[in-house]
């Protein structure tokens, strides 16, 4: 890969220069970060956690550098709770332009939409029409995955991933993988996994992925610090970049069990350090960004980025 001197890496620019960025020049500031790169995401269905502020802004005020939104509506975004009025663009502009996503689940050929009693799963799926709409609004990044109870196989990721590639071109940037819903299937990692982890990790970057997402050790049974090292070490050799997800609910444990996991997180070597959305307010509490912030990139790099969230 390319390195351009004008590309600051992700976890010391300001947002005046992140905005400026395209999905390559992202890619790369994630890669120049050296594996401090904390991504918080939030469930835009719950109820807020506090009026006139959202949990999007809260995340990058306490040490996020990118921010995931999951259960957006494509169809009315300024409808969700947890997006308070605005769409997508709006949102964006109240963090200064900071790396904004969307999470779309993949859905399988047969599944029904419908009969998820823990997600409305119709709003926040994988399709042609809400691609090109992530495009036209200048989404910063795309993730897709699967989640709970939507029937969703690795299989059917790595049919989305390449219809998404095709769709958006060379520029968006695009994490594909499967760290969730183990028990319809293992997750990417689990060595009960009825695939080939290599192949699949072949498969999405051959399909266009940028970055490959695995489970968190420590957060996800029977996963392992050494075996997604392993995975992620072979992603690396393959050109791609890797995102380790801290999910399961443990993200509203407690600041020392994010420390521990975190920590755990670093050694697999991945380039990207997700936090999923449980917790009040459609996320993990504030102070458990900080603290993952903290053992990420240390309080210097975490206080100037709570500083300066507009220059």
């Amino acid at each position: 890969m390319e390195l351009h001197e004008n590309v600051i890496r992700l976890m010391s620019a300001k947002p005046s220069k992140i905005s400026t960025y395209t999905g390559r020049e992202l890619r790369e500031s994630i890669l120049k970060s050296e594996g401090r790169v904390l991504m918080g995401q939030t469930y835009l269905k719950n109820p807020i956690l506090f009026p006139n502020c959202t949990s999007t802004e809260l995340m990058f005020a306490f040490g996020a550098d990118m921010v995931l939104l999951n259960g957006f509506d494509f169809s009315n975004p300024a409808s969700c709770p947890g997006m308070q009025g605005y769409d997508y663009q709006g949102l964006k502009e109240l963090v200064g332009g900071r790396p904004v996503g969307i999470y779309m689940g993949c859905p399988g050929e047969k599944v029904d939409l419908t009969s998820s009693k823990m997600y409305d799963l119709s709003c926040m799926m994988y399709s042609k029409e809400n691609i090109l709409k992530a495009k036209q609004w200048g989404v910063s990044f795309i993730i897709l995955g699967g989640n709970p109870g939507s029937g969703t196989s690795i299989k059917d990721v790595v049919r989305a991933t390449k219809e998404c590639r095709e769709i958006c071109g060379e520029d968006i940037l695009i994490f594909a993988g499967k760290w969730e819903d183990g028990i319809v299937e293992k997750v990417l990692g689990d060595p009960l996994a009825d695939y080939d982890a290599k192949d699949i990790i072949d498969q999405l970057i051959d399909a266009g992925a940028d970055i490959i997402d695995f489970p968190a050790p420590g957060s996800r049974h029977g996963i392992t610090v050494e075996r997604i090292r392993e995975l992620i070490e072979y992603t690396h050799r393959k050109g791609a970049l890797a995102m380790s997800f801290l999910n399961s609910n443990v993200e509203a444990a407690d600041v020392d069990t994010i420390r521990q996991i975190t920590l755990m997180m670093k050694q697999t070597g991945c380039d990207v350090h997700a936090i999923g959305d449980g917790g009040f307010g459609g996320g993990t509490w504030p102070e458990n960004i900080y603290q993952m912030s903290i053992t990420l990139k240390g309080k210097a790099y975490t206080w100037a980025q709570m500083a300066t969230p507009r220059r």
